[in-house]
Parts: structure tokens; C-alpha cells; sequence
């Protein structure tokens, strides 16, 4: 065993480095604390989390791409339906004669 100053520095480094040790037990500990509540308010507010976000932004953009691929389709149907009705509209009415009474 030491002793003299000796032992009255090791005594007070050991003190320092449990009041250390239990700074960063508190702070650990209010940390947690702080993260609950804070997760509690927002949760409160309905505020939307970043991934759930990001997911809803994702399948917006694909909707949109989808819905312009489809819309593209619905034009060259209509284009193709007007074309044919208009090539049978002539053809019918050449194949029609007056009528004489």
C-alpha cells in the first residue's frame, strides 16, 4: 500500500474516475429520457416519419410514370379507333346508292 501524497492522489483519481463513470451514466440516462419524450410528442403530432415518407414518395413517382404510360396507350387506341371508323364510314357510304322512287 502506498502512502503519504501518494495515496491521497490514487484516492482522488480513483473518486474523478467514478464521478466520471457516473456523468456518463446520467447523461446516458437523460439522453434516453429525452429520445422517449421527444418520439412521444412527435407520435402526438402526426408527424410522419422519413422512411414512411420516402416510401410514399417512391410509389408517387411510379404512379405518375405508370399513369403516363397508360394515358399514352388510352391516345394511340383512340387514334387507331378514330382512324378505322373514318375508313369504314367512307367505305359504307360508297357502297350506299340513292335511292330512286
Amino acid at each position: 500500500m502506498s502512502t503519504g501524497p501518494n495515496r491521497i492522489l490514487d484516492e482522488f483519481a480513483k473518486l474523478m474516475t467514478d464521478a466520471a463513470g457516473a456523468a456518463q451514466g446520467m447523461r446516458r440516462e437523460v439522453e434516453t429520457a429525452f429520445r422517449g419524450q421527444a418520439e412521444r410528442i412527435l407520435n402526438s403530432m402526426d408527424i410522419v416519419q422519413r422512411e414512411e415518407f420516402e416510401a410514399m414518395r417512391d410509389m408517387a413517382i411510379k404512379a405518375r410514370e405508370e399513369n403516363a404510360k397508360l394515358l399514352a396507350r388510352i391516345e394511340a387506341l383512340e387514334t387507331k379507333l378514330s382512324g378505322s371508323d373514318n375508313a369504314a364510314g367512307k367505305a359504307g357510304s360508297a357502297s350506299r346508292s340513292p335511292a330512286k322512287k
